[in-house]
């Protein structure tokens, strides 16, 4: 996915701000539909997505960034590529450049948090706590600005005195980011606090590039029309609306908000087309029910475990305007629960289709021009035993074929500090193309490509190992006093090179990076 613009334009917009937990993808794409103009992410960390890789998810149609966990950290999709911006927590230059460069593709901006004054972001020097270090502000956004090919915002909170402000933004400016958002709040103040829409206007007054208001959904903004006037009243370019377009997303609608039961199903549409995790699809509903969550529908919905049961619960505890509601889409869809039936039929459908069209494509090993045979493997303690594991297998195997012992070559990776290994077996370099986060786990890895290589056994639960167990067999009929008792156990046997920590500007002998 490649977006051709590369200026996305931050005048007069209607903006969904970026909010931890609420900003997935069902939410921004709620938002769009309801009229929002450009739709930021929730803050994402830079040394989580550093740990990521670009998985094009063909099943749903969308690119995913996935952790070595394999759970899905950002995915997004091409009905909001030209309108998504990616808000990173970061308070590093190069790492932020690296994430830029990772998103770039699939994204229409990059934005950097230096406004988040909750503790999960500041503990690191992200958020609030860049306010107080302008020279790094000014070099994380210089080297955003210089090296990534989209435009680049940051969203800050006002200081304690207006001059300080002031001066901050002024520096900010000459970085030549394209727009700056500001929340017209002190670090140490919450939402109970009043906005201050003058020093928005001030800065507003005093920079060329555009402003965008926000943190006016407490006081200031309730409807459409009421954006429009927090526009007017702090003189900005655009306007970011934070927990009123969490609450209803359809507060970006010229007509009006629609009723909340509809935006809700609409969203749990979303939530399952595109496979969201069930409970952050709960916490989303649960924000927009807010008074109502010790209604009965609000019990049951707390009460939910799974996708398929959030479906069901509107029909299950509907208020009166609900029922009439999902009365009168008997006729077009049944009601959630048969969406939500035929949506991961289809699904499944489509999974089962791509596996059947290249079953080996994932995991396939590929011999690369340095000689290295690689595959994307990742060790997973669970399917393993703990007395057999990959590289006892593999030592076991190279004593039985007169080999000399495994030899493993680890790195680690500065920039999110991962590791990966390289195994030479018979003068063959084997490696996992995967960076895992401990030592022990890459050696393991890099084992199981050179048994998958070579159809071994790799000691998996339920896999026969027959030369391990006969080894144990033989030792336990064996004399005391026969030499070959006398034998040090397997896995100190192994042998290994010198383990190398990569200093930040060393080229790595590995792929990955």
């Amino acid at each position: 996915m490649i977006v051709n613009s590369l200026s996305l334009c931050y005048h007069n917009k209607l903006i969904l701000a970026p909010m931890v937990r609420v900003g997935t993808l069902p939410m921004r794409l709620l938002a769009l539909d309801y009229g929002a103009d450009i739709v930021y992410c929730e803050e994402l960390i830079d040394l989580k997505m550093l740990q990521c890789k670009r998985v094009v998810n063909e099943a749903l149609s969308t690119v995913d960034f996935v952790a070595p966990d394999d759970r899905v950290v950002f995915r997004t999709c091409e009905r909001e590529q030209n309108k998504v911006v990616f808000q990173m927590g970061t308070s590093d230059a190069e790492r932020a450049l690296a994430v830029a460069r990772l998103v770039e593709n699939d994204v229409a901006g990059i934005d950097v948090n230096m406004g988040c004054p909750k503790e999960y972001s500041t503990k690191g020097g992200m958020g609030a706590a860049l306010l107080s270090d302008p020279d790094k502000i000014e070099k994380i956004l210089s080297t955003l600005v210089k090296g990534t090919r989209r435009p680049v915002t940051c969203k800050i909170r006002i200081l304690p005195s207006l001059e300080d402000t002031l001066s901050l933004v002024k520096r900010i400016e000459r970085t030549g980011i394209a727009a700056i958002a500001v929340h017209g709040r002190k670090r140490e103040e919450r939402p109970q606090h009043p906005v201050s829409c003058e020093a928005i206007k001030a800065i507003a007054e005093t920079l060329s590039i555009p402003v965008i208001a926000n943190g006016g959904s407490h006081d200031h903004i309730q409807g459409y029309l009421d954006i429009e006037d927090f526009r007017r009243a702090t003189a900005a370019s655009s306007v970011m609306v934070a927990r009123a377009a969490m609450w209803n997303p359809s507060i970006f609608l010229k007509e009006g908000p629609r009723p909340l039961e509809e935006v809700m199903q609409k969203y749990i549409r979303y939530a399952v087309q595109y496979d969201n995790h069930y409970t952050n699809t709960k916490y989303c509903l649960c924000q927009m029910l807010r008074e109502q969550l010790e209604s009965p529908q609000g019990r049951l919905l707390h009460a939910a475990q799974s996708s398929q049961e959030i479906c069901s619960f509107l029909r299950a505890g509907c208020t009166k305007g609900l029922a009439l509601l999902f009365s009168s889409l008997q006729s077009e869809a049944f009601g959630l629960g048969a969406f939500y039936e035929e949506t991961t039929r289809e699904l499944d459908a489509r999974r089962a289709k791509l596996l059947a069209r290249s079953p080996e494509e994932a995991e396939g090993p590929v011999e690369d021009t340095s000689g290295i045979i690689k595959m994307a493997i990742k060790f997973d303690r669970r399917a393993y035993s703990p007395q057999i594991t990959p590289k006892m297998c593999l030592l076991e195997w190279c004593r039985r074929e007169k080999l000399a012992q495994p030899v493993y070559e680890t790195v680690q990776r500065p920039l999110d500090r991962l590791f990966c290994s390289v195994v030479t077996v018979a003068e063959q370099k084997y490696q996992s193309t995967l960076w895992d986060k401990s030592k022990k786990l890459a050696e393991q890895a890099a084992a199981i490509v050179c048994l998958r290589s070579q159809g071994l056994p790799e000691g998996r639960l339920g896999e026969e190992s027959p030369s391990l167990h006969k080894r144990k067999r033989e030792a336990l009929d064996q004399d005391p006093g026969d030499p070959r008792t006398q034998e040090p156990a397997m896995p100190g046997e192994l042998c290994k090179k010198p383990f190398v920590a990569l200093a930040s500007g060393q080229e790595s002998p590995l792929e990955g990076w």
